[in-house]
């Protein structure tokens, strides 16, 4: 080949590749049809940003709320956020074990040993006394907050002004007692509803649900979807009376949660010699219903209905994530004539309510985003696909305890990478629903587990 046409083939294959060089242009960021102005968050755990059994200051500052608001200011100038910020890490949870202390620090990831001397890696709560919280949950109201999600706060509770009296006598909401204008008088819609937001971003009716499950259905219920869908009625009624909008997000199945998952209901591995002594002792007793093998068994739980108000846990029934497992480990509890305690469990009944209701719920949502013009989050089809496993710059993420990536140390509440992961499901709803052009959120302060 000449050297003419050798120039002219690398000319032409110039101009080609040039010539179809992709355009990487990317839109810019825009509100679309709605106005991000001066944004609120409003609900509860999950919108507060609570996390590894706490609320604490970087949990607030990557709260659901929060990231939205930074990608909203990516396209609207001037556009106000402000939250009223614990002072440090460390924060202030409930304790799910009262007896031990009402409060506990932010879980975190240390070697620890267990009742039989085995050391291993694992979530350590430290205690916090009433005083030390009392530090933090002391009123710090400012007119200028904008996150009114309140852990363990249920719908109706947001309209009670007995949600913010002092928790250091009433034993009430200290989370809302810390923002409340006025405490023991105002409510939680109504101070939201003060703030006069553009946009609203929603996440209600989680407590409800998850106050049954937390508590393995003992001593709580759950409020009909009939009343639920007028106390929506009646928060969207005045959240939209100055012409803002918003998203709302349902209710996940409480079975992609490692809180309720991870420990296994025939977690009781045995030998056959270990579970013939075991099962003599049941059938002399009396308790014949009451049967070991070898290898996996069912844990034998508190049972109203059963023979002596016991029996051992079928598949399909959960333990919850708050069960002593030292004493289940070391003090035979669940075995030997120690049943586990209904607070712990969700049996067959329990479930099927739960299932139910989740479902009757989520009905409602979808009902309430249509007809208030709501952007509209299916959270519990996010959360199965992040169940099966998902993709996220690269990295993977599932609902794994600790290694998945997605959840915090108390196995029911996200991580800073959750949260953001959520966000971005929020972003993906609101331009779609707006025709915005909000940038999904890229958190590169964002962490997850942090392992010592």
């Amino acid at each position: 080949m000449s050297f003419h046409n050798r120039f002219l083939i690398i000319f032409l294959s110039s101009i080609f590749l040039f010539g179809c060089k992709p355009n990487l242009e990317v839109p810019s960021p825009s509100s679309g049809d709605a106005n991000f102005t001066k944004t609120i968050g409003i609900g509860g755990d999950f919108m507060s940003g609570y996390q590894d059994g706490a609320l604490y200051r970087d949990g607030q500052d990557r709260s659901i709320p929060a990231l939205l608001a930074r990608q909203f200011s990516l396209g609207v100038s001037g556009s106000v956020f402000n939250q009223t910020l614990l002072p440090d890490n460390n924060g202030f949870g409930w304790n799910s074990k009262p007896w031990e202390s009402w409060f506990v620090q932010a879980s975190h990831l240390n070697y620890r040993f267990d009742c039989e001397g085995v050391r291993s890696l694992g979530p350590i709560k430290d205690s916090l006394s009433r005083n030390a919280a009392a530090i933090l949950y002391a009123n710090n109201y400012s007119a200028s907050n904008c996150n009114f999600s309140i852990p363990f706060a249920r719908t109706a509770e947001l309209f009670s002004s007995s949600l913010g009296m002092n928790p250091g006598t009433n034993y009430l909401n200290p989370y809302y007692y810390r923002i409340a204008q006025n405490p023991g008088t105002s409510t939680l819609i109504g101070d939201a509803q003060n703030a006069n937001a553009t946009f609203f971003s929603a996440w209600l009716g989680m407590e409800d649900i998850y106050e049954y499950a937390r508590h393995g259905g003992e001593g709580t219920s759950i409020m009909s979807s009939a009343l639920f869908s007028n106390y929506l009625d009646s928060i969207f009624t005045r959240l939209i009376a100055n012409g803002a909008k918003g998203v709302i997000a349902n209710i996940p199945d409480f079975r992609d949660f490692p809180y309720y998952t991870l420990v296994p209901w025939n977690g009781a591995d045995l030998t056959q010699s270990k579970a013939d002594s075991l099962t003599d002792i049941y059938t002399t007793a009396g308790l014949t219903h009451i049967s070991f093998h070898q290898g996996s068994n069912g844990f034998v739980i508190n049972y109203a209905t059963a023979p002596a108000g016991v029996r051992q846990i079928h598949e399909g029934e959960y333990i919850t994530l708050s069960v002593p497992l030292d004493s289940m480990k070391c003090d035979y509890l669940g075995i030997l004539f120690a049943a586990l305690p209904d607070q712990y469990v969700l049996d067959s009944s329990e479930v099927a309510f739960l299932d139910q209701m989740t479902l009757a719920y989520n009905v409602v949502i979808a009902q309430k985003a249509l007809q208030y013009n709501l952007a509209f989050v299916n959270a519990n089809s996010y959360f199965k696909s992040v169940q099966a496993g998902i993709k996220w710059n690269g990295v993977d993420f599932n609902t794994a305890f600790v290694t998945g990536g997605f959840y915090s140390l108390d196995g029911y509440h996200p991580n800073q990478n959750g949260y953001a992961l959520i966000t971005n499901q929020f972003i993906d709803a609101i331009n779609t629903k707006f025709r915005a052009s909000i940038p999904t959120l890229n958190c590169t302060d964002c962490n997850g587990v942090l392992f010592p």
